[in-house]
């Protein structure tokens, strides 16, 4: 239960991200308009916009003035860009079709840097926005995207909370050694786990993770009944041959 509700709470942080500082009546830009807001001599100001979004980014002129190195960003929107590093022209674009989950996520991590740092102006009027300022169906699928790549990537940092990677090395003189401590992959933690190899479903091959050998499953309440393994009996981990079941470290020969 508390995991959907962490979703939902998910689903309502990135809404209002999406949306924070962009009243109904706030001002509405053409692009034509928009394109007299590059920082040059003789314009008005220095804007750029996301998702449709406009920002005044005059405070950040050395980078998006002309002669700056995001000054592509200036004078339009560029969203595209914010999540493919493409800065030609033909990347320079408020296009979004194709997009992983892992580049949405960076457009979410962009206009949540412009929204604490930048002055929102308005709206954009044509792809994200209609004349009356009103978000597009466009918006709404962008939006939806970026709430569902969210919940993906906590499902992905829950997995790696329960299999945090191993520590490894090779050499040529002693094959390939993995190992678990407290902080193995970068995830903190009060166990270390022993070896084991994960198989997803789907995927090929494996990679090496570590698995607690104590208390109960992933997920279970420590009062319920277990078998006191941990996850070991987990049906989509692997014991790497020649090395003892509760090991904290496997020594891989080269062959």
């Amino acid at each position: 239960m508390w995991r959907g509700a962490a979703a939902a709470l998910l689903g309502l942080a990135a809404a209002c991200l999406l949306r924070r500082g962009f009243e109904p009546r706030a001002r509405l830009l053409s692009a034509a308009e928009l394109r007299r807001y590059r920082g040059a001599p003789g314009e008005p100001g220095l804007y750029l916009a996301l998702l449709g979004r406009v920002f005044d980014v005059q405070r950040g002129r050395k980078h998006y003035g002309p002669g700056g190195a995001y000054s592509g960003f200036a004078g339009r929107d560029a969203t595209r860009a914010f999540a493919s590093g493409d800065f030609t022209p033909a990347g320079l674009v408020d296009t979004v079709s194709g997009l992983s989950p892992a580049e949405l996520l960076s457009i979410h991590s962009w206009l949540s840097f412009y929204s604490d740092n930048y002055e929102p102006v308005g709206k954009l009027v044509g792809r994200f926005y209609d004349e009356n300022g009103a978000p597009t169906e466009a918006l709404r699928e962008v939006e939806a995207a970026i709430e569902e790549a969210l919940k993906l990537q906590e499902q992905s940092d829950e997995k790696k909370q329960q299999f945090p990677p191993c520590n490894s090395e090779w050499s040529s003189a002693k094959g390939t050694r993995f190992w678990c401590s407290r902080e193995s992959g970068g995830v903190r933690r009060g166990w270390a786990g022993v070896p084991r190899q994960l198989h997803r479903p789907g995927s090929q091959g494996a990679r090496c993770v570590c698995v607690r050998s104590s208390g109960p499953p992933w997920g279970q309440p420590r009062s319920s009944r277990h078998s006191d393994r941990g996850d070991l009996d987990n049906p989509h981990l692997r014991q790497y041959e020649g090395c003892h079941p509760l090991a904290e470290q496997c020594v891989l020969l080269t062959g």
